[in-house]
């Protein structure tokens, strides 16, 4: 489903420097406990017939990948398994993912897993079709050329198995860039999911910790892309609209979807962390994330974001509890939610009363707030959210110190795709002492 919006009717794109014009480009979405049994009569009715199943060792071995299975096999359709999907993808992993992809000439995928898995699902069905490119053609500028994807993709079925990226509803992927120990990304509308199957059900199986961490990426997704620049702020305005990005700037329609995630955020996220069985909790977030992912995924993210991706490319000895995995790891959505206190204080200058909003809607009393204290009230409720559910204090406790900060504000710097989203330049000191501020939370 594509919206375009012109709010100035008759205004021509030429002369102007900014943008004019948003665009709404969401996956289709089908929810319900249990849906994931439809996936292979979907499958039959696109005429699918070489289907490639992607997920994580881990998942390979739960029932839903395992439901997912018995559907393709009761439908009649062949498909063949790649299950060694990276938990926090990176080049070589994506790579990897690609060639099984090019061999196997699928004619159609489904990706059964965390945003991990179905990132490296997307890449893999954008560059089996486009068998020529180079790996960085398509990967955000300025560490790939950023080119704009005019191959047709095969269909792409993505069940979610978390609940924070919202990755079944967005045309992004995300990677470690190995050579510079910084993450990077693919964004293009191209290569969103053709069909995201959230199945509630799936969050039963949710370690704790996960679903903490990953409830903090749909908090900062909706608090990111609600604070964002307007669109009609974002520039340069696209000559053509193949080249209006992905992040496009808050909008009116992102922004209905991130006030609603955030609600859902503050009303079920700890009851969910708490309660393995609360299935009321889980599935609200599970739906949560799709809702925050609609969001970002037209509008962007900005600060944390941008921020959190050397955070988890410069991870030393740091291993996050109950994630089963072989190598140190900050998981996505603990790197993004650290700087959140020191990020909102610095960006509430510009849109005060968002700050105070969101702040009221995380539980803050906001009747006697000062316009002007929007920073501070935002960054106070934020700690006490993150206090309750006992996150990590501040990047001190992942293992970072003061020395570091020079290397996490130069893996900053190429992250200008969010970064110019903030409602607030940044200069480098900038960075500096936002870093320096998030060493300790409380």
């Amino acid at each position: 489903m594509v919206l375009s919006v012109l709010l100035v009717p008759g205004l021509s794109p030429s002369g102007k420097t900014t943008d004019y014009a948003f665009e709404m480009a969401v996956s289709n979405i089908r929810y319900g406990a249990g849906v994931t049994k439809e996936v292979g009569m979907d499958l039959q009715n696109m005429g699918a017939k070489n289907v490639c199943l992607m997920t994580d060792k881990n998942l390979s071995q739960l029932p839903p990948v395992q439901i997912v299975m018995d559907s393709l096999s009761k439908n009649g359709i062949s498909f063949q398994v790649y299950d060694n999907v990276r938990v926090e993808p990176t080049d070589g992993s994506f790579m990897d993912a690609i060639e099984f992809a090019k061999k196997g000439a699928f004619d159609a995928y489904v990706a059964v897993g965390g945003g991990s898995t179905m990132d490296t699902c997307k890449a893999a069905n954008l560059y089996a079709c486009s068998p020529h490119s180079e790996f960085l053609d398509y990967v955000n500028a300025p560490i790939g050329k950023g080119k704009p994807v005019t191959v047709p993709l095969k269909p792409l079925i993505a069940v979610p198995t978390t609940s924070g990226t919202g990755s079944e509803t967005t045309g992004v992927a995300i990677f470690d860039y190995e050579h510079l120990k910084v993450k990077t990304g693919i964004a293009s509308r191209a290569i969103k999911p053709t069909l995201g199957l959230v199945d509630p059900l799936h969050t039963l199986h949710m370690p704790c910790q996960v679903v903490a961490n990953s409830g903090f990426d749909v908090l900062c997704h909706a608090l990111e892309s609600y604070t964002a620049i307007p669109y009609s702020m974002r520039s340069p305005c696209p000559s053509n609209p193949i080249q209006r990005p992905a992040y496009q700037g808050s909008n009116p329609i992102s922004d209905i979807w991130a006030v609603h995630a955030l609600r859902i955020v503050a009303k079920y996220l700890k009851r969910a962390v708490r309660n393995p069985d609360d299935l009321e909790a889980r599935s609200s977030m599970h739906l949560a994330s799709a809702f925050a992912g609609i969001g970002f995924g037209n509008a962007g993210v900005h600060l944390c974001h941008g921020m959190s991706y050397p955070i988890s490319g410069l991870v030393k000895t740091y291993k996050a509890k109950e994630y089963n995995v072989d190598h140190p790891l900050v998981p996505h959505g603990l790197s993004v939610v650290l700087t959140s206190p020191a990020v909102f204080t610095f960006t509430a200058q510009m849109f005060p009363e968002r700050h105070l909003e969101t702040a009221e809607i995380l539980g803050a009393n906001i009747r006697t707030a000062k316009i002007q204290d929007a920073g501070p009230v935002l960054a106070d409720a934020l700690r006490k959210f993150l206090f309750d559910l006992n996150v990590d204090d501040g990047l001190a406790a992942l293992g970072y110190s003061k020395d570091d900060i020079p290397s996490l504000v130069k893996g900053t710097l190429p992250q200008e795709r969010v970064t110019k989203l903030a409602p607030r330049a940044q200069s480098e000191e900038d960075l500096s002492a936002l870093f320096e501020a998030s060493m300790k939370l409380y």
